[in-house]
């Protein structure tokens, strides 16, 4: 009768280093089709023509940052924009801008996002009878500073705003233009999430939460009526020089919004799921399939009591 098998003989030896190379092939391949997936648009060519699905262009949050420049690429590509924001003045102002440099024709609406189902009653009648081909629901809102849950000021309030700007908005917007598109056989709707998506981002919990709606709300959609001529997208960017990130010079991995969009709008036809620009995909990557979640949000954390500490103390310095 023969030993018992033990680690250490030729056949144990054998089963553990095929064990390994099959390991080692899973992880290469993986390696490669997320950062091919990630940046295909950038190896392989560029999406659909986006003014291709309809003459007019509807963009949320409009008068800043990535908002602004998917309205304004848009417009190079000469589709006609309708800028949707709260401030009238900031509206008049990007649509005499949109104007001058690439002559297409703009409609403004001001509307607050943040009060509620209310302000849908004012926006449908002024996009009732346009070709929309393109919706971009940019609007949001994030928190001023890194905050325990129950600390926020004011949080019922910020509750319903965090909702009804976040969530809602990215809903009833869809479900306006939606019946036109499905019935066109062809539209296009753009969903701006967040990297805050990939994963729970602790002190910054509802808008997290908020963003992870809009990213499965968006796959999903997509599903439902892609078959009918729709796509639908989620964007989920990492950090963009604007107001919301408080970031002010841009980087390699920090691009302006202008150059943002730019990449981003090459996806669309692509990627359904997408970080939009090379860097971003490559980040996503890491923070995904490389890195632990528990050293991701430990990570996180860390990082957010930090600047909550430097935003407490900048405060009080300012009320005394």
């Amino acid at each position: 009768m023969g030993s018992p098998l033990t680690v250490g003989s030729p056949p144990a030896r054998d089963v553990f280093y095929w064990l390994g190379v099959a390991a080692v092939i899973w992880f290469s391949l993986k390696l490669a089709y997320r950062l091919l997936s990630g940046a295909r648009v950038f190896v392989f060519g560029t999406g659909v023509k986006v003014e291709s699905f309809g003459r007019w262009a509807v963009v949320t949050g409009a008068t800043d940052g990535i908002g602004k420049a998917y309205a304004k690429e848009l417009a190079k590509r000469g589709m006609s924009i309708v800028l949707i924001s709260r401030n009238e003045e900031k509206l008049r102002e990007v649509a005499k801008e949109i104007n001058e440099q690439f002559g297409v024709e703009t409609k403004t609406i001001a509307v607050d996002f943040g009060e509620g189902a209310e302000i849908y009653k004012v926006i449908e009648p002024i996009l009732a009878g346009l070709e929309i081909g393109v919706l971009v629901n940019n609007v949001g809102i994030s928190y001023s500073y890194p905050e325990y849950f129950l600390a926020v000021p004011d949080l019922d309030n910020f509750i319903s705003k965090m909702i009804n700007i976040n969530i809602l908005s990215i809903c009833k917007m869809s479900a306006m233009v939606l019946p036109a598109m499905v019935q066109r056989s062809k539209g296009i709707i753009l969903n701006v999430s967040s990297a805050s998506a990939l994963f729970p981002v602790p002190l910054l919990t509802l808008y997290s939460a908020s963003k992870t709606f809009v990213d499965y709300f968006s796959q999903a959609l997509h599903a439902e009526y892609n078959r009918k001529g729709v796509i639908v997208q989620s964007i989920l960017p990492f950090y963009v020089v604007s107001k919301l990130s408080k970031i002010r010079t841009p980087t390699v991995d920090t691009p302006s919004p202008a150059t943002y969009v730019k990449a981003a709008l090459d996806t669309v036809g692509l990627q359904v799921q997408t970080h939009g620009y090379l860097p971003h995909a490559i980040k996503g990557w890491i923070v995904t399939s490389v890195l632990p979640v528990c050293l991701v949000m430990k990570y996180i954390t860390n990082n957010n009591l930090r600047i909550r500490a430097r935003s407490l103390k900048k405060l009080k310095e300012k009320g005394d």
